[in-house]
């Protein structure tokens, strides 16, 4: 990724030091088991970001004025294990340093690193998963750091609630909450799940979201496409609920694939990008100090270590 700065940003709102945003790429696709492609997303992102107006017509802001820094990519691929050690890293590191921090996958096992470091920062934490599949398995093909896995590790740790799902194995209903899942074939035809999905969260919440939990009629280019998925503007609606009601901390996004004969999926994920950015500091002055409220105290825990641990000893 030759990208100097993110949407091709002047360099003044591109520095890390007067950035108030984050934004790590994570080039991964180690564990998929469909369509390979996913470590080509931020690069097609980042790209089709260069060919977005930010002007964002719906509140009249351009969000990119607080400052978003491009990190250094996470090239680490020697194993699931280590990216997600890298990534946790990485997304700890910048969480200390007060910005609001966002990535961009890479399939969804990289959310297993963004997640955890953003449960060992903030108290009480909600995980928002936006997503056709559970990702529940507690291991799949030798491995906990799966994308089946990705959200393993939250049912157990945070307060997971799952929006979109209609593709599951069913194991996973062993380990489902169901009362703080919202399937989509029920969403189809229940105007109250936004109001009822908000009321089961926390203050603090963090975004995950794959890109198929949109229909493949709006999202084709995804590694494992599901019919019945959410459309754009009730995902928009959605999301800017949430971030009115609840102090969103940092998301991630994961799972575009591209294709070089279909560009609309890249610019659904830049644009997705954006919009939540705008949303997250909609009523933010471009001059107003920031402060992502992370818990310091937390940050030696050691109650994920569990998730660490050889099952053969």
């Amino acid at each position: 990724m030759d990208n100097k700065t993110y949407a091709g940003i002047e360099e003044q709102y591109s520095k890390l030091d007067s950035s108030k945003i984050v934004l790590i790429s994570v080039p991964y696709d180690g564990t998929s088991t469909w369509q390979k492609g996913a470590d080509k997303g931020p690069e097609a992102f980042l790209n089709a970001s260069e060919n977005m107006e930010l002007y964002d017509i719906e509140t009249g802001t351009e969000v990119y004025k607080q400052g978003v820094y491009l990190a250094k990519p996470i090239t680490e691929n020697s194993s699931p294990e280590k990216m997600v050690d890298a990534v946790h890293e990485a997304t700890k590191k910048y969480i200390k340093r007060n910005k609001f921090v966002t990535a961009f996958g890479g399939e969804h096992s990289i959310s297993i690193g963004t997640i955890r470091a953003f449960n060992e920062c903030f108290d009480n934490l909600t995980v928002l998963q936006l997503d056709a599949h559970a990702d529940l398995r507690k291991e799949y093909h030798g491995s906990k750091c799966n994308h089946a896995c990705a959200l393993y590790e939250a049912s157990q740790t945070a307060n997971l609630i799952q929006v979109g799902i209609r593709s599951m194995d069913v194991i996973e209903t062993t380990v489902m909450d169901f009362d703080k899942t919202y399937f989509a074939h029920d969403m189809a035809v229940d105007d109250t799940w936004m109001d009822s999905a908000i009321d089961q969260m926390t203050e603090n919440v963090f975004i995950t979201i794959d890109l198929d939990a949109f229909d493949p009629s709006i999202m084709p280019s995804t590694g494992t496409p599901e019919p019945g998925g959410l459309l754009w503007y009730e995902t928009l609606e959605f999301l800017r609920q949430v971030f009115a009601e609840k102090n969103v901390v940092g998301f991630d996004i994961v799972e575009l694939c591209p294709n070089e004969n279909e560009r609309s999926s890249d610019f659904l994920a830049a644009k997705l990008y954006y919009k939540m950015l705008t949303y997250k500091f909609l009523d933010d002055a471009v001059g107003d100090s920031f402060d992502n409220n992370f818990n310091e105290s937390k940050e030696n825990t050691t109650k994920f270590s569990k998730f660490n641990e050889d099952d053969d000893n």
